[in-house]
């Protein structure tokens, strides 16, 4: 398997109901951690991780869905392993993750050795919503490389069931008071999709710093010789608590508050590339502890949190594989992005991100 460039920003998906498929996702998994850069201890525990998790998933739920995503080139090597299924679940995952416990008869050391050979474990589930396991490996002992950036965040992309390339993407930029987000849907799904989706995230590369409403007139002008696109371009200002949200066609943007209702914010009909009625910027608080929600029309409108006690304060990566799992179309390409901010104590002295 050969890692691209292009394939960065795309979740490798490979759904599993016997040993084979658990063996296929092994297979991409080594890929993917070669291609990151992990040294072999931390390959060889991502793939125990993988392979005890898909596992759990074979037992009690006869299969799932493995994601896997890696680090971009110049960030720290880290893979990361999304296991989804839609088995009994478990009503109590702390108790399942203690050593010797098991439902049949088996040692039970399956989620306690992930958690050992894990950096970051998380667990969503519960009785009749299935199971979701998400694990990051990287490499013990590296290196920090400055304060983390204000919003810790989370994704899921993957193509139309049976394309090789994503018509859907995202790119992220962070600077010590702002973070941009870009999210675009190339029309339809396959190779042309996928080219108006790359030729928009040069572009937004190409205009870093610029507000939102600039990028997407940006974005507008450079991809009019692809198919087009839908796309919305949010910024969140760190310094006056504030989200600036342009958005263009049918991506959606919600700012879910700690409590209370979710907020949507307002895209403008049209499609990027072609005719846009009019491009506009707009105005929201930032909701303190909660969550900005991105997608594409891969995802249902009407997904949901609150049939999920305590996912909303999960891992963002966590919450984006529910929702994928849950409310994702299969028969389109499918992008789910979630952020939260950071606890202003882990960003060091300065309060921003390097």
């Amino acid at each position: 398997m050969e890692v691209t460039q292009a394939a960065l920003h795309v979740s490798v998906s490979i759904p599993f109901t016997d040993a084979g498929g658990v063996s296929e996702a092994r297979r991409f998994a080594q890929a993917l951690a070669e291609a990151a850069l992990l040294g072999e201890p931390a390959i060889g525990r991502a793939l125990e991780v993988l392979t005890e998790a898909a596992g759990n998933a074979l037992e009690h739920a006869a299969g799932g869905e493995v994601l896997l995503r890696r680090s971009a080139p110049g960030a720290p090597a880290m893979l990361e392993i999304l296991v989804l299924d839609r088995g009994p679940g478990m009503a109590n995952v702390a108790h399942a993750m203690r050593d010797g416990f098991s439902t049949k008869g088996s040692p039970g050391l399956g989620l306690s050795a992930i958690a050992r050979l894990s950096d970051c474990l998380e667990i969503s589930s519960a009785p009749g919503k299935g199971t979701a396991l998400l694990a990051r490996i990287g490499e013990r002992g590296a290196a920090s490389r400055g304060p983390p950036e204000p919003l810790e965040w989370g994704v899921v992309c993957v193509p139309k069931q049976g394309e090789t390339m994503c018509g859907d993407a995202w790119a992220v930029e962070s600077g010590r008071d702002r973070t941009t987000v870009l999210m675009v849907d190339g029309l339809g799904h396959g190779p042309p999709a996928f080219e108006a989706a790359q030729q928009a995230l040069a572009t937004f590369k190409k205009h870093s710093g610029e507000r939102p409403e600039a990028h997407l007139r940006a974005l507008h002008a450079s991809i009019r010789e692809t198919r087009g696109a839908v796309a919305a371009v949010v910024e969140i200002d760190w310094q006056e608590r504030q989200v600036r949200y342009a958005g263009a066609g049918n991506i959606s943007g919600t700012l879910v508050p700690l409590s209370g209702p979710a907020s949507n914010m307002v895209s403008q009909n049209g499609t990027v590339g072609e005719k846009i009625v009019r491009i506009q910027e707009f105005r929201y608080p930032w909701p303190d502890r909660g969550l900005i929600l991105l997608h594409s029309d891969g995802l249902s409108p009407f997904w949901e949190l609150e049939p999920y006690p305590g996912l909303s304060q999960k891992d963002p990566s966590l919450i984006a594989g529910v929702l994928y799992r849950d409310f994702g179309n299969r028969r389109d390409d499918c992008v789910v992005f979630v952020g939260r901010e950071r606890p202003r104590d882990a960003l060091g002295p300065t309060g921003g991100a390097r």
